[in-house]
Formats: structure tokens, sequence, C-alpha cells
């Protein structure tokens, strides 16, 4: 029986229902009856609250500078699913995706009447990425956490290098509720003998994350330690920074991505670099500059429009929004800000909200359509700013914003990822 992409994606969606349900059981009895596709692949497994996606970024387009072929599974997606698995930044393509979706389905079945029971949707779209991957001749796969990484179905891998960019307080329902916890699920990642290369910053998670590297014997490589980072200077093209170990100095580097935390993600990327020339893969240092200046990652401080000047990004927690908010006083503090905003309900909107008031000249709140989206009224009152406005409407919002808006105005859109990733069509 054939399948097209429509009723591939139909029934990939349709595992909503199984629920998030921790255990890698089902994913090893996946990869088990598909031959062991996981055990094909070189890969680099990448955890952390925020930055993953940046972070993996970069290092694809260094890794593509230097001529290899990259695979990348990531999400959640910006445009259409398909870009959650991609080559050199190529999406899968449909009929590739339902053909593959028709060599799984079965196995879920199957494994419906296992007592490990149905796989959940980030399970089934794993092994599909694991699979179309395992059928490419590539260099390298960079898998992104879903959730965690202890028990995320990523952790299925046998990675050659782990990545925790850094650790913050998101999805604390199920990861748990201090930095700690949050910390042991990410270094749940940490497998034996392979390195770690962390952003961490914080005392108690750089020790969690310490304790795990010393128990599985993997080398870790903590930043300000192995490897530095100096930011020289923001400019309207984006960051100019050089990053350092203790057997290289880099020339100055260039990333349009804005913002200092987009250098910090950078410099795990170079790192990891350095690693893999330790390992004794060709890897050409001249070729980093070009390599960092390539990278750009959709709905991250995304420039859509110059006159006027809007800008998209998808901060949903309240690491990213901190984020945020440094780089528009660093880029942008002379310009009268105007911000919209849409969220969903099971984040910290309340703060984030207050975080944004800080550097809004206006706020609008407005709505958009998705299962767990806050009104825009709610959103409302929880704002203390005496200039904020309610529009139902999103597209009405812009046009109302864009006609009082002047030429050194910037208009800062920002909130849920799938908001951004909604609002962002009207741009294209």
């Amino acid at each position: 029986m054939s399948m097209n992409y429509h009723e591939a994606l139909q029934w990939i969606h349709s595992r909503e229902k199984f629920k998030i349900k921790p255990g890698l059981k089902r994913m090893e009895w996946l990869m088990e009856k598909l031959g062991h596709p996981e055990q094909k692949l070189t890969s680099i497994h990448i955890a952390g609250t925020n930055g993953k996606g940046s972070t993996l970024t970069f290092l694809r387009n260094l890794l593509q500078e230097q001529g290899y072929t990259v695979g990348t599974f990531t999400s959640p997606y910006i445009t259409r699913f398909n870009e959650r698995i991609s080559i050199n930044g190529l999406p899968i393509d449909d009929e590739d995706l339902a053909n593959l979706v028709m060599n799984v389905r079965p196995l879920a079945d199957e494994l419906g009447d296992t007592e490990w029971g149905e796989p959940t949707e980030f399970e089934v779209i794993t092994a599909i990425a694991i699979l179309y991957f395992s059928r490419h001749p590539l260099n390298f796969v960079l898998f992104e956490t879903g959730l965690g990484g202890r028990l995320d179905s990523t952790n299925i891998i046998q990675p050659i290098l782990s990545i925790i960019t850094n650790v913050g307080l998101d999805h604390m329902a199920i990861l748990g509720h201090s930095y700690e916890q949050i910390a042991y699920e990410k270094a749940g990642i940490i497998k034996e003998n392979v390195p770690v290369i962390t952003g961490a910053e914080r005392e108690d998670v750089i020790e969690v994350i310490q304790k795990k590297a010393t128990m599985q014997d993997a080398p870790l490589n903590i930043i300000g330690e192995s490897f530095h980072y100096h930011h020289e200077t923001s400019s309207d093209h984006g960051e100019v920074f050089s990053f350092s170990t203790a057997s290289y100095q880099s020339p100055f580097y260039l990333t349009k991505m804005m913002g200092v935390h987009q250098v910090k993600n950078a410099s795990l990327a170079l790192f990891a670099m350095e690693v893999l020339k330790d390992f004794r893969y060709k890897i050409t240092r001249e070729l980093y500059g070009s390599g960092i200046e390539a990278a750009h990652w959709p709905a991250r401080f995304e420039k859509v429009s110059e006159q006027p000047l809007v800008i998209l990004d998808g901060a949903h927690n309240q690491e990213g929004t901190q984020a945020l908010i440094d780089t528009m006083k660093r880029h942008y503090l002379d310009k009268k800000i105007t911000i919209l905003y849409a969220a969903l309900r099971d984040k910290p909107v309340k703060g984030m909200v207050g975080q944004l008031e800080e550097i809004a000249d206006e706020i609008w709140f407005t709505q958009f359509d998705f299962p767990k989206a806050m009104y825009a009224e709610e959103i409302a009152r929880l704002s203390t700013s005496h200039k904020s406005h309610v529009c139902i409407n999103y597209n009405q919002a812009v046009e109302e914003i864009y006609r009082s808006m002047n030429d050194t105005d910037v208009l800062l859109i920002t909130g849920s990822l799938y908001f951004i990733s909604e609002i962002r069509k009207n741009f294209e």
C-alpha cells in the first residue's frame, strides 16, 4: 500500500496521543528491527536549554565549509516539517518522507502489542531520521535532543562527541525544578570515553556534568577553561569576536547572528571542530571564518524587513528572552521599539512580558490559532505597561504598527516559535 506526503504527515502527527513516555526501550526495539541504522552514523549529540539550534547551525556550516556532507536533526521547524530532517541544509523531500513512514508504520503497530506500547510522535520522527541518514553517504550527522537528554529518544545514538550548550529552567514539569535536576537530565547524553563540550557557566550545573563525565571517563571541556571567546564589538552586520584554546588563537570572525550569546554558541561549534581536528579529521582552520559567517538560523533575531526594520525572534523561555533583550539594548537602544507578542500557556509568560516591557516603548498583545495559544486579552492582563494594546488579529496589528512607525523605529515580533513561524510567512 502506498502513501502520499499528506497522509504520512497525518500519521506522524496522530502519534500525539501517545504522550511523552520516557525510556529508550521502544527506540532500542525499533533500531533492532531496522537492523541498527544508528550504528552506521558518525554522529554528534547536542543537548541544552537554549542555543542548541544555533550551535548546530554553526557546526553544520563549519563542517560544510570543509567539504563535508552533514545530516541534521532539529526541532521545532519554522516553515515546513521536512526541515527537521535535512542534509547540508536541504530538507528531506516529500516522497522520501512518505516512503520512510511506510517502513516505520508497521513496526509502530507491532510495538503497540508489546509491553512497551505505541511509540510517541518524537520517537517515530527520530527513527525516520536515523533511517534516512543511514541510507545516504554522510560524513557527520548532528542530532539535537527533543527534551532533556537522558531519556530523550535521540539518546539511542553512539556519538563521537557530545555538546551541552547550557542549562536553564524550561520544561520543569517534565525535567525537574532545579538547575541540578535539569543538568542531570542533560548530562544523560554523556557516553563512555566520548568527549563532552559545555557552555554551562553555573557552578552547580558544572558540578553535575563533571560528576557524570568522571563516571563515564569522558574528557570534559568547559567554556572559559578549555577554550575562550572574546567579544570584540557589535556592528550593524552582527558580532565580531575571536576564539582561543591552549594551542590556537583565531583571527577576528564575524557572525551575522546577533547577540553575545551567539558568540558563545559559535565558540562551542569552533571547539567541536578543534576536537575533530584532534581526532585526525581533515580540517583547515583558514575556513573557520567563512563557515561562521555563512551560518544563519530563521527566527533567531532575524531581520525580515529593512524598511521599516522588523525583527523576528522566537524567545520562548526566560533565558532566551533575556538574551534577546541584551541584544536589542546593544543594537537598538536609541530607537523607538515596538513589540508584538503572542505566547503559549505552559510558559512563564508573566515573567517574559515583564522582561520585554523593560525595552518596549509600546507593546502589542495578539493571539494565533494553535491548541495551547493564550488569548491576547489574557496576556494583556499580565502586563503593567502604560503603552499596551490588544489586537486579536496579528496581521491587523502589524498594519496598525506600520502606520505609526517612522524610518528609525524598530518592530520586534517575539514569543512562541509557533507564532513566529506563522507570522513569518507574511514576510517571505
